[in-house]
């Protein structure tokens, strides 16, 4: 059985011919809507090769250089990799990852600004009503208060952050699915160096959102039970020696929920690229992740660093800026006491999230969807495939 799925573009379906759950190539087109010459079967795991080169007089183009031998990069005698897009079809390395991400912010500028700002202007619409109307007043704590008193008013405060939070959360982790599964759409085809409207990305991610919501909710859910089991022992306890059990747990907890969300982290492109199903992608991503779980685990923590740095960098000005603009504001973070936010404070944060999320959320789906296509083109030699659906010479065949 072939466990290798092809590349298949977000909108191609699996051939008939084919097992059921195995997505093949769709067939790429030029630039005037004409199908190329892309094999409608896909040899199994490695038995790839490299395009043969025609005797004279037969007419067919040689591949193109540095391909057959698959380069690791330019040097004495190796020819650079072919880049039909924002990256070369090889391994990459993290800084070719990361500017992958940035070269696709640029290239398709029209397209990611009209993802992001629009869904990120809709959910700080609603998280700011959210906040003005509908949280509840937040919990009291006396800073005098000792014992049983202090346990429970820091209870009540826990309790009211959290439900304070929610809505938000929710907010927000619907936006990001929706600029994720059309971002997603954006890079696969920037990596082939073509170029996709705003209306194509929403019609080829439309399909796969709701799938993308069950991955999405499966993982926090997970994430939920491991830190519940890791802190109820100590949670039932209640004691001094609780409380320390409940930290280890905690820490224990963070440890399982940090391994299997790096091992996970490719489900979300192999469902949007491959058409998979849920549990097929959770597989996918486990497969791929194998044998590179430190490598991948650097490159998305680095991914957050400069994430966090570009959010520090934009919300703390625009922080000050809403505090200073709306005197109860100010007054709440200067005394410590919660009288709430006005509207100044609101609208000027949430123009601050606004940048934030066009910003960031480019960056983080980017970064996702070319550690996918790295780690294909390292076990599943998908630079090859790629090179025939870009239309390079001498690999509309296979010897």
């Amino acid at each position: 059985m072939n466990d290798t799925p092809g590349w298949a573009s977000p909108g191609s379906a699996p051939s008939d011919s084919q097992e059921a759950g195995v997505p093949q190539p769709s067939a790429p087109t030029d630039g005037n809507g004409n199908a190329g010459n892309w094999s409608p079967t896909q040899p199994p795991a490695g038995q790839w090769s490299p395009p043969s080169i025609p005797g004279p007089g037969h007419g067919a183009p040689p591949p193109a250089p540095g391909w057959g031998s698959r380069p690791q990069g330019s040097g004495w005698g190796q020819p650079p990799a072919a880049k039909p897009g924002v990256i070369p079809l090889r391994p990459l390395g993290v800084g070719e990852i990361l500017d992958g991400a940035v070269s696709a912010m640029r290239a398709h500028w029209r397209t990611v600004l009209g993802i992001t700002l629009t869904v990120s202007v809709i959910a700080q619409i609603a998280i700011i009503l959210v906040q003005r109307y509908l949280l509840p007043e937040p919990a009291t704590v006396d800073p005098n208060a000792t014992g049983t008193e202090a346990l429970r008013q820091a209870a009540d405060s826990a309790r009211s952050t959290l439900i304070s939070s929610a809505p938000s959360t929710l907010i927000t982790l619907i936006a990001t699915l929706f600029t994720t599964a059309m971002l997603t759409v954006v890079i696969s085809r920037s990596v082939l160096g073509r170029s996709v409207t705003l209306s194509e990305a929403w019609s080829e991610a439309r399909p796969r959102l709701l799938q993308l919501l069950g991955l999405t909710l499966l993982l926090a859910l997970m994430a939920a039970g491991i830190m519940a089991v890791g802190v109820l022992p100590g949670a039932l306890i209640g004691s001094t020696a609780g409380v320390g059990l409940i930290l280890i747990g905690f820490m224990a907890a963070c440890v399982v929920v940090i391994w299997l969300m790096v091992r996970f982290c490719l489900a979300s492109p192999a469902l949007m690229l491959e058409r998979q199903s849920i549990t097929v992608s959770m597989r996918r991503s486990a497969k791929l992740v194998r044998g590179s779980w430190w490598r991948m685990f650097g490159i998305l923590l680095l991914t957050w660093l400069l994430t966090l740095i570009v959010t520090l960098i934009i919300a703390i000005p625009f922080g000050i800026i809403a505090m200073i603009v709306d005197g109860d504001g100010l007054s709440t973070f200067l005394t410590g006491e919660s009288t709430g936010f006005g509207w100044p404070f609101l609208i000027i944060s949430g123009i601050g999230e606004v940048i934030i999320s066009t910003i960031t959320y480019p960056l983080s789906a980017g970064v996702m969807a070319l550690l996918y296509v790295d780690q294909r083109i390292r076990r599943e030699a998908l630079d090859l495939e790629l090179a025939r659906a870009a239309g390079l010479p001498g690999y509309d065949t296979r010897s």
